[in-house]
């Protein structure tokens, strides 16, 4: 019988902007730049995806990753448990063994 086992990760990526700043700026030009970034006010010039680090795991049962999926996803909880299995769940022959 197969177990299942769940992990969580966080995927991190290496953002870049380029922000004009005015002359008349009333701050240093790096903070008016920093600034515009975290208010999330620049364009994207580029980014790279620097990899996942797994944060946790553990087993659960298949019922309570269905369940796990619900919680996490309303907008789908009402899809039929097959689906989901189908959609979102690693099947064991779909890894690359090579």
């Amino acid at each position: 019988m197969s177990k299942y086992v769940m992990v969580d990760a966080i995927s991190q990526f290496r953002m870049r902007y380029v922000v004009e700043v005015p002359d008349d700026a009333a701050c240093s030009t790096v903070e008016y730049a920093e600034d515009t970034v975290a208010c999330e006010d620049a364009k994207e010039f580029s980014q790279l995806h620097l990899g996942e680090t797994i944060v946790s795991s553990r087993e659960v049962t298949l019922q309570e990753a269905i369940e796990q999926f619900k919680t996490d996803n309303p907008f789908f909880s009402e899809w039929e448990d097959s689906v989901i299995i189908e959609n979102t769940i690693t099947i064991s022959d779909e890894v690359d063994k090579s």
